[in-house]
């Protein structure tokens, strides 16, 4: 992307009511099937959408959770509809996304990013726009030419200044650890965590007592 110099910038957005929900490992359709592989950290964009050179801009529409809200979160300005609901849901899958426990608390805070990681809850639009989690809410039907004038304004920045800047907002995030993440991957939690999602209950690790019918 940085390398097009046709390109200005990028616009990311998903289709209807939906941003990015995050992968279905055993949907056909999304081309699922060696789950350690394909969530391998090596082959996801969350590094392109963070350190990009051109300017980065999300217009969130819909529900926005797992991998899509980290790229959400990268991303240099983050536009969204007022219907969009976020969510990290990672735990549930038996996953230590230690990308998420990097970047949430230098985003949010330690107290807000413990709450969503942890808990696994959904946040409103309003909740992100408060807690700092995205920069802008706007009414649904505005989403887009609202996302499109932000990036237009993005564009117009020097670029070698502006990626100074962006450089400095990196080094705040801070390196992940990444081999505890690729070792929770590849481990038999997960392997739990995504055969309870695909058969819809509540993983074995989950006390009988709080187990509940469909997908956590």
């Amino acid at each position: 992307m940085g390398r097009d110099p046709d390109l200005a910038g990028l616009l990311i957005t998903g289709v209807d009511d939906v941003f990015m929900p995050g992968g279905d490992p055993w949907s056909k359709e999304d081309s699922w099937g060696d789950v350690a592989n394909h969530l391998g950290m090596d082959i996801t964009p969350f590094e392109a959408v963070r350190m990009a050179t051109k300017p980065v801009v999300s217009a969130v529409n819909g529900i926005c959770q797992g991998g899509g809200l980290v790229i959400a979160m990268l991303c240099d300005v983050a536009v969204a509809s007022d219907r969009a609901t976020f969510r990290a849901p990672e735990l549930f899958r038996g996953i230590a996304d230690m990308n998420y426990a990097q970047v949430l608390p230098r985003q949010i805070g330690p107290a807000r990013a413990r709450d969503m990681l942890v808990t696994g809850r959904t946040v409103t639009a309003a909740e992100a726009e408060a807690w700092g989690l995205v920069s802008r809410v706007v009414a649904h039907d505005e989403l887009l030419a609202q996302a499109v004038e932000a990036l237009e304004q993005c564009c117009r920045t020097a670029p070698g200044a502006r990626n100074d800047v962006k450089r400095a907002i990196h080094e705040y995030y801070g390196a992940y650890d990444r081999m505890t993440m690729e070792a929770s991957i590849a481990g038999p939690e997960m392997v739990e965590g995504w055969a309870a999602f695909r058969e819809r209950r509540s993983p074995e690790w989950v006390h009988p007592e709080l187990r509940r019918p469909g997908r956590l």
